[in-house]
């Protein structure tokens, strides 16, 4: 039952599904920072310094969002919707545009004070002032 042939394409089959092939991984960790680079030189190419930084920062506290942004970004000037450089003021308008299109979540906090014994407001009262 244990043919030898069918345990090394079982373990073939294995490698495969589980993308341990090192070859293919380091081809494709190349392709991706290709791919990187040549978002970056785009980006580059269409944002000014100060928006540039402004999507830097965007990118350190929402991932997810500055990624949208780039996106939207680099299809637009494809698309030829921008003319020159993007500056500071056009980019917060166009991550403001994005905010109204985009739901909101709800998320609020709130404050549950419990009152013990002794309160910081009662300190007063107890030195006669």
């Amino acid at each position: 039952m244990d043919d030898p042939e069918l345990a090394a394409i079982r373990q073939q089959r294995l490698q495969q599904m589980q993308g341990s092939n090192p070859e293919q991984q380091k081809a494709q960790q190349e392709q991706r920072q290709a791919q990187e680079e040549m978002k970056n030189s785009m980006l580059a190419q269409l944002l000014d310094q100060d928006a540039r930084a402004r999507l830097n920062t965007l990118k350190l506290s929402k991932p997810d969002k500055a990624q949208m942004v780039e996106g939207m970004i680099i299809r637009m000037a494809q698309m030829g919707q921008i003319g020159g450089k993007l500056d500071d003021a056009n980019l917060v308008k166009l991550l403001e545009s994005l905010n109204q299109q985009m739901p909101r979540s709800n998320s609020t906090v709130k404050f549950d004070r419990r009152r013990a014994a002794m309160d910081s407001d009662d300190d007063d009262d107890d030195y006669g002032i």
